[in-house]
């Protein structure tokens, strides 16, 4: 084996998390800066929990509300093709 490629590797690599929980692994980074946890993830505490990264969630949700809010305005193929024949009508009429 080559000497000196291998990262250094720490026995005490320190985890911290963004609940505040904090433990130690092997790793070859001194220190890991995580979102979750054993200690906060819904998986393991049984909790409902929205992980809300860069604000997805509520991007999310407004784009939701503005497809209700379009398709209320919008009409069906029938009501279009119905408006569609009244105008042919009166065209039709007029000449």
């Amino acid at each position: 084996m080559k000497k000196e490629i291998h990262p250094k590797y720490n026995k005490k690599a320190k985890v911290i998390c963004a609940c505040g929980n904090e433990f130690t692994v092997g790793s070859t980074v001194p220190e890991i800066h995580v979102e979750l946890c054993s200690e906060c993830h819904p998986f393991y505490t049984g909790k409902q929990k929205l992980v809300d990264t860069a604000g997805r969630v509520d991007r999310f949700k407004e784009r939701t509300a503005k497809q209700a809010a379009a398709a209320k305005d919008r009409k069906g193929k029938k009501v279009k093709k119905a408006a569609q024949a009244k105008k042919k009508a009166k065209k039709e009429d007029k000449k």
